[in-house]
């Protein structure tokens, strides 16, 4: 579990006001908007999880067809498309409980898909393969 620390900052007004309406458009508290901000500009601020950093360091010692398989590999489409309504619901109205938890586990499953294509493009590419076919699949 992650320890957590209380910082107290002095915000401009303009800039506090920008980010309060970023976290309601996203139908989130200006905490949690402000969280995921900071963490994608501090470097290293959100560490792969040992189970998915060890998903991406097995690609390496796959064949380069298993390599294509999960180059093209999906969310599954029900998934996919439970993952978009819940997102659309989100920004309508506030998400109870039980749909906020899914909608988390269904970003990190999405997330876990596109960073295991991701890599395993990337290595794909470093084997002297030409993957431009996977630049425009989305």
């Amino acid at each position: 579990m992650m320890t957590m620390q209380t910082l107290t900052l002095q915000v401009p007004e303009v800039l506090f006001t920008r980010l309060k309406q970023r976290a309601e458009q996203a139908n989130r508290t200006v905490e949690a908007e402000m969280l995921d901000l900071l963490a994608t500009a501090v470097p290293g601020a959100e560490e792969l999880p040992a189970d998915l950093q060890q998903a991406v360091t097995s690609l390496g010692s796959l064949e380069d067809d298993a390599l294509w398989r999960a180059a093209h590999s999906r969310l599954a489409v029900e998934m996919a498309a439970e993952l978009e309504a819940l997102h659309l619901k989100r920004q309508r109205e506030r998400l109870i409980e039980a749909e906020t938890l899914r909608l988390a586990d269904l970003v990190r499953q999405y997330e876990r898909t596109m960073l295991i294509r991701a890599q395993a493009a990337a290595l794909l590419r470093q084997r002297g393969h030409d993957v431009s076919s996977l630049v425009t699949r989305a």
